[in-house]
């Protein structure tokens, strides 16, 4: 069962009531394994879209390819919000870069910081780049037909003493800004830019959806230089675009490839 809202959190979401109507309804934890795990059980119950679980600390927050995300109390956003998009598994790729559109548009509301993306899911700034948040979408359902999405993000607000294979990498919110930010007004911008973001995708408009996330992570398409593997096999290549389903279009060996998973590395932008 979940805890009281915190005050903070409950008020904010009171005084953005009509900005965001169902999306209000936060399920709040001081501590949990994984947040994605409980909005995946209420997704499997019947949970409304933007039904959403927030957590102060998770002992074991999931990355992408079975990573662990590293949620230490007080210190990020931990939140899954239950997405219903309602129809089969194309357009999960567009819906993941959706949500980092989404939290990139919360960090600039509610914290005045600039942000950009990395495909498909990461929250980025500076040169080479600084990871500050990621985007983790998991489905439910039978077969190809998806009942839901889960769309789990974490945002690194306040510093903290980040494993040695991430400190390196990794920065926080606050320490971008050199001043503190409101969590609160945080979980409530990305919670209505998420809802936006879910309309346009249900009238059927991800051009829009697509050019968003094009200007937000232009520095990596254009010719980016980039590695991957397939098939355990190194490639390199150059990142020209995104796809209407959001893949990544590189150019490779006279080529062009639309990749649509995988770890991919940008030479000249990424912390090795």
């Amino acid at each position: 069962m979940s805890e009281p809202l915190p005050p903070d959190l409950a008020s904010a979401l009171l005084h953005a009531a009509d900005r965001l109507d169902a999306w209000a309804g936060v399920h709040f934890f001081t501590e949990v394994d994984s947040t994605n795990d409980i909005a995946l059980s209420l997704a499997a119950r019947g949970a409304v879209e933007g039904a959403s679980v927030l957590a102060d600390l998770q002992r074991a927050g999931r990355g992408r390819r079975g990573r662990t995300w590293f949620s230490p109390a007080g210190a990020g956003l931990y939140l899954s919000v239950v997405l219903r998009p309602g129809s089969g598994s194309d357009g999960l790729t567009l819906l993941t870069l959706g949500a980092g559109v989404a939290a990139a548009r919360a960090v600039s509301a509610a914290g005045g910081l600039p942000v950009e993306l990395k495909w498909p899911n990461d929250l980025v700034i500076g040169r080479p780049w600084r990871k500050l948040g990621g985007v983790l979408c998991e489905t439910i359902g039978v077969g190809a037909t998806v009942e839901a999405v889960v769309a789990g993000i974490g945002i690194n607000l306040t510093p903290a003493a980040y494993p040695p294979e991430i400190a390196h990498r990794a920065t926080s919110v606050e320490a971008e800004l050199g001043r503190p930010v409101d969590r609160a007004q945080m979980v409530v911008e990305l919670l209505v830019a998420l809802r936006a973001m879910m309309a346009r995708l249900r009238a059927g408009d991800r051009a829009a959806v697509c050019d968003e996330w094009r200007r937000l992570g232009a520095a990596g398409l254009g010719g980016a230089a980039v590695r991957w593997h397939d098939h355990d096999r190194e490639r390199r290549g150059r990142a020209r675009d995104i796809d209407a389903t959001g893949a990544l279009v590189v150019e490779s060996d006279g080529g062009i490839e639309h990749l649509i998973a995988g770890e991919v590395t940008w030479e000249q932008l990424s912390r090795e």
